[in-house]
């Protein structure tokens, strides 16, 4: 015991976090049987809580998502941003963002689906677009930077405005 207590106590801040989390994590389980009201939750609501997001900080994503997904180009852009995470300034619902948002690779091609999907549900596009599996394995294959996706979400807006 006292040689793990060591060994933390040397750790950086960051490998402490990464092990917390990961002390956390593990016993849960996978998620995979878990609702698309969970994945979301646990993982988007943490900071787009019911879907609202935050004024000035984090943009909404009701009503939005469907709209997006509507286009196979769209598809491609949400896939990329749960792989890729995405950087920079942005303009959502009429309002700009400039916040971060983290890659979310940890989930596995169906819990990102299964979220993106329940996201487009939740709008007023009927019937509301899937984003399948495969799609969210392309985007994983593909790695590019979270600023590469804030551009790739610029030209997707000149040819179809976004939400």
């Amino acid at each position: 015991m006292r040689l793990f207590s060591q060994n933390i106590s040397n750790m950086s801040a960051r490998k402490k976090l990464i092990l917390l989390l990961a002390v956390l994590i593990l016993p849960t389980g996978c998620s995979r049987h878990k609702s698309p009201r969970y994945l979301y939750g646990s993982n988007c609501g943490i900071c787009h809580h019911g879907g609202e997001g935050m004024a000035g900080s984090v943009p909404p994503l009701s009503g939005r998502i469907d709209r997006i997904a509507s286009t196979p180009e769209g598809r491609v852009y949400l896939a990329s941003v749960l792989m890729n995470g995405v950087s920079g300034p942005i303009r959502a619902a009429g309002t700009r963002y400039s916040a971060e948002m983290p890659l979310f690779r940890y989930l596995s091609d169906q819990e990102a689906a299964t979220i993106l999907s329940w996201l487009s549900r939740q709008g007023q596009t009927k019937p509301a677009p899937e984003i399948t599996p495969e799609e969210i394995a392309t985007a994983r294959a593909h790695r590019i930077s979270a600023g590469d996706v804030a551009e790739m979400r610029a030209k997707l807006d000149l040819k179809h405005p976004l939400p």
